[in-house]
C-alpha cells in the first residue's frame, strides 16, 4: 500500500537556479516525483539540458533565462510560468555562489572583500530568495495553497573565517525563511529552507577532481562522503508534499552531518 501524502505527482514546480549542479539536480527529482518543472539560469545552454533531462523522464519542462537577483527577471519568468503551466505549487530558490576572503585586508597580506564582492555574494544567495517569493508570492497567496522552498547551506548553522559574506547570505536565508513562514502560514501557504552541505557537480569537474573531493569527505563529513545532486531535491519533494503540511518556518540540513560536527 502507497502512502498518497507522498505523492507530489501533477505539482507544477519553478527552480530558479536549475542549470547545474543541485538545482538541476532538485528539478530532476520533482521530475522523477511525478511533477512538470520550470528551470532557470543566466545560460540558455544550461537551461536547456536541464529541460531535456526532465521531458526525458516524461515530464513537462519550461526553460527560461533570467537573473534570479532582479525584480523585473524573476517577475517575468513567473509571469510567463503560470501562463504555461496555468499555476504554481511549488517554488523553489536555488541560485548561489560564493567568494571567500576576509572581510578586510589581514597582516598576513591577504587582501579583503571589495564592496561589489560582498553585495554580489549577498545578491546571489539571499537576495535571490527574496526576489522569487516576492514574485510569486501574490500567486501562491491568492491560490491559498502551494509552499516555497529556499536552498541555504550548513553554512546557516556557523560562521567561518575568510567566508563572512557567504555565511551572512546563508544564515539570513534562514531568518528569512522564518519571517516569511509567519507571515504566509495565515494564507495556507507554507515557507522552508534546506541547507546542503558538500555538493560538488561532477559535471563541472573532472574525474579526478571529483574524486579528490570524494576523499576529502572521509575526513570532513561524518557520513564519509560528498552529496548526490538529487538528494537535497527528494528532501525538497517531501517539503512540498501533503506530508508536510504542517511543516513551516524550518531549516533542514542535508549535510552528511556537517553541521553537527565539533568546531
Amino acid at each position: 500500500m502507497s502512502l498518497t501524502q507522498f505523492d507530489v505527482s501533477g505539482q507544477k514546480v519553478l527552480v530558479a537556479g536549475a542549470g547545474r549542479g543541485i538545482g538541476k539536480g532538485i528539478a530532476l527529482a520533482f521530475a522523477e516525483a511525478g511533477a512538470d518543472v520550470a528551470v532557470t539560469s543566466l545560460s540558455a545552454a544550461t537551461v536547456e539540458q536541464a529541460a531535456g533531462e526532465i521531458r526525458a523522464l516524461g515530464r513537462a519542462a519550461l526553460p527560461l533565462t533570467g537573473d534570479a537577483t532582479k525584480a523585473a527577471d524573476m517577475e517575468r519568468i513567473a509571469a510567463e510560468t503560470i501562463r504555461r503551466f496555468g499555476r504554481v505549487d511549488t517554488l523553489v530558490n536555488c541560485v548561489g555562489d560564493a567568494i571567500r576572503k576576509p572581510v578586510a585586508r589581514l597582516p598576513n597580506g591577504a587582501e579583503g572583500m571589495t564592496e561589489e564582492e560582498w553585495h554580489f555574494v549577498v545578491d546571489v544567495n539571499l537576495t535571490e530568495a527574496f526576489q522569487g517569493c516576492r514574485a510569486l508570492g501574490p500567486h501562491l497567496l491568492e491560490r491559498g495553497s502551494g509552499s516555497a522552498i529556499n536552498i541555504s547551506g550548513f553554512a546557516s548553522f556557523r560562521g567561518r573565517a575568510g567566508s563572512a559574506a557567504y555565511d551572512a547570505a546563508k544564515a539570513g536565508v534562514m531568518r528569512f525563511t522564518e519571517s516569511l513562514a509567519q507571515e504566509w502560514a495565515p494564507y495556507g501557504v507554507r515557507v522552508n529552507a534546506v541547507a546542503p552541505g558538500y555538493f560538488p557537480d561532477p559535471g563541472q569537474m573532472s574525474a579526478e577532481a571529483y574524486q579528490s573531493r570524494q576523499e576529502q569527505a572521509k575526513s570532513q563529513v561524518p557520513l564519509g562522503r560528498v552529496g548526490e545532486l538529487k538528494e537535497p531535491g527528494y528532501l525538497c519533494v517531501f517539503l512540498a508534499s501533503p506530508a508536510a503540511s504542517y511543516i513551516t518556518g524550518q531549516t533542514w540540513a542535508v549535510d552528511g552531518g556537517v553541521s553537527i560536527m565539533s568546531p
